[in-house]
C-alpha cells in the first residue's frame, strides 16, 4: 500500500505556509519548532519534493507547497468533521462551538441571548470572534469557525442558513433638525446621512432602506461603528439610520436625539446563522438558531 501523509504532518505544513515563520507555526500547533521542522521533512521525504525554501532568515513555500497545503486544509477540515458528527450524535449541545458575530449585532444581541442560551445548553461552550461579514466567512469556510451570526441580504456562496428575525430600521436625527418631526414616509435626505465605512454590510443595508444604490450621500464623516455615528450625529455633523436591535439596547440613552422608525414598507435587514453545509452538526446549529429567534421574537413581543 502506498504510504500517504499524516493529518499531523498536513496540520504541520498549513500552520507554516499560513504564517511563513517556524517558530509562529510550532507555537500555533502546541509542539516544538524542531518536532515541527521534523514532522515536516517527513513530509517532504515522503512526497519526493520540496515544499518549503528555507534560508537563515525566512522561510517560504513553493508552489507545490503552496497547492499541497491548499489541498490539505479540505482534508483538515473533512477530519475535524467526522469528529463532530460523532460527538453531536451524543448530544448535539455540548461540547466547544466557535461562533463568529457581526459587529452590528454582538454588541446588542449577544448580550440579550447570553443568559438564555447557558440556561438551556448548560453544556455548550460558546467561542465568540467579533469582525465584519467577509473576514468571518473566510473563516468560516476555511474550518475555524463552526457558524456565523450575520445580517443578510449578503453574498455568501454555498453556505446553509436560518433565519432569526427581521430587523428594521429608524431614522436618527438631532430634536432640532428640520426632520425630527417628519411622517416616516419622509425620504432621508442622501447629503446629510452618516453612514458606517466600507466593509460593513449595514452600509449597504442601510442605502438600500433609502433607496440610496448609486446616490451620492455624505463621505466626509465615515463611522467605526455604530457608538462613533451616534455620537456624530449627536453633535450635529448629519443623520443616520440604525437597526432597530441596536436603538431596543438603549444606544441613544442620554442623547438629545429623535428617532421615527421608516416606512414598514421599506427594506429591512435578514439576522441570520449561516454554516459549512458539509458540516456534521447541522442539528446544533438548527437548534441554536431556534434557540436564538425564540429570544428575539419574545423581545419584540
Amino acid at each position: 500500500m502506498k504510504p500517504l501523509p499524516t493529518l499531523r504532518q498536513l496540520r504541520y505544513l498549513v500552520a507554516v505556509v499560513d504564517r511563513c515563520h517556524f517558530g509562529q507555526a510550532a507555537e500555533a500547533c502546541l509542539v516544538s519548532q524542531s518536532t515541527l521542522s521534523a514532522g515536516i521533512q517527513e513530509l517532504e521525504d515522503l512526497l519526493g519534493a520540496t515544499l518549503l525554501e528555507r534560508t537563515r532568515r525566512s522561510v517560504l513555500p513553493t508552489p507545490l507547497g503552496r497547492e499541497i497545503a491548499d489541498r490539505a486544509r479540505d482534508l483538515l477540515k473533512g477530519a475535524e468533521e467526522l469528529v463532530d458528527i460523532t460527538r453531536s450524535a451524543a448530544d448535539p449541545m455540548s461540547g466547544a462551538l466557535h461562533l463568529g458575530v457581526i459587529p452590528t449585532i454582538g454588541p446588542f444581541l449577544i448580550p440579550r441571548v447570553m443568559p438564555a442560551l447557558r440556561e438551556a445548553f448548560p453544556r455548550l461552550r460558546l467561542y465568540l470572534r467579533e469582525d465584519q461579514s467577509a473576514r468571518l466567512l473566510d473563516q468560516l469556510n476555511a474550518g475555524k469557525l463552526d457558524a456565523v451570526l450575520l445580517a443578510l441580504p449578503y453574498p455568501i456562496g454555498d453556505l446553509e442558513t436560518q433565519d432569526i428575525g427581521e430587523d428594521h430600521f429608524s431614522f436618527v436625527c438631532p430634536t432640532g433638525h428640520r426632520l425630527s418631526g417628519a411622517d416616516s414616509g419622509q425620504t432621508v435626505p442622501a447629503e446629510d446621512l452618516l453612514l458606517l465605512e466600507d466593509g460593513h454590510c449595514l452600509r449597504d443595508h442601510a442605502m438600500a432602506a433609502c433607496a440610496l444604490d448609486g446616490a451620492p450621500h455624505n463621505t466626509t464623516f465615515q463611522g467605526t461603528s455604530l457608538h462613533t455615528l451616534v455620537q456624530m450625529v449627536a453633535n450635529g455633523l448629519g443623520v443616520t439610520l440604525l437597526p432597530q436591535m441596536a436603538v431596543d439596547s438603549g444606544i441613544l440613552r442620554g442623547l438629545d436625539l429623535a428617532v421615527r422608525p421608516l416606512d414598514s414598507s421599506r427594506p429591512f435587514r435578514r439576522i441570520a446563522l449561516a454554516w459549512r453545509r458539509t458540516s456534521g452538526r447541522k442539528d446544533t446549529f438548527q437548534r441554536l438558531a431556534a434557540a436564538l429567534k425564540e429570544v428575539v421574537t419574545q423581545k419584540e413581543g
